[in-house]
């Protein structure tokens, strides 16, 4: 995918971040924006960072896209798999209405059957259906923000299902059904 001059020059000089425009409480974050997508995180598990436009003038960027799955893979197999961008598009919204800088610290994003069969046989509060299988939900945090200001902020967005895990210090987000969960 090719794309201009003046689209990639855009992407760069833009201020500010729009972040999943088409979520309906996230609309007003997006105008005047500018025309791109951006997510920044870093792994708490590997050490890797992502600082990344994935979105311009409208369309997915393939590439970005693709950078954006290997860092999300499986850290204990290592596998890959591709992460649903309406996942991306939500930690995005949320990160721009809550007005931060930081990277989110992303503590597990795709994981692998055998990984989710593992977790579940040490704990009774991994799902046997996870959408983390399906390359459609992240555990992140902000060391900035506390779990109840993290997930106002996603409930916010009407975008899918978020989970408040206040004593491990994180909060669940997926692109299944809009719902949420814990303290």
């Amino acid at each position: 995918m090719l794309m201009s001059r003046r689209a990639i020059l855009g992407a760069f000089a833009a201020t500010a971040v729009s972040a999943a425009p088409f979520f309906p409480a996230a609309t007003a974050y997006a105008r005047g924006a500018g025309d791109i997508r951006q997510i920044k995180m870093y792994s708490g598990r590997t050490g890797e960072q992502i600082n990344i436009v994935y979105w311009i003038d409208g369309a997915y960027i393939p590439e970005a896209l693709g950078q954006v799955n290997h860092f999300f893979r499986d850290w204990r197999n290592h596998q890959v798999h591709n992460i649903d961008a309406r996942t991306i598009d939500f930690l995005a919204a949320t990160h721009n209405i809550l007005r931060v800088s930081e990277p989110y610290m992303l503590l597990s994003g795709y994981r692998s059957p055998a990984t989710n069969n593992m977790l579940r046989a040490r704990s009774r509060n991994v799902a046997q259906n996870s959408l983390h299988t399906r390359g459609q939900a992240a555990d992140v945090r902000l060391q900035s923000r506390s779990v109840s200001q993290i997930a106002r902020a996603a409930i916010s967005c009407s975008a899918g299902g978020v989970g408040r895990y206040s004593r491990s210090n994180f909060v669940h987000f997926d692109c299944g059904a809009n719902r949420n969960w814990g303290r």
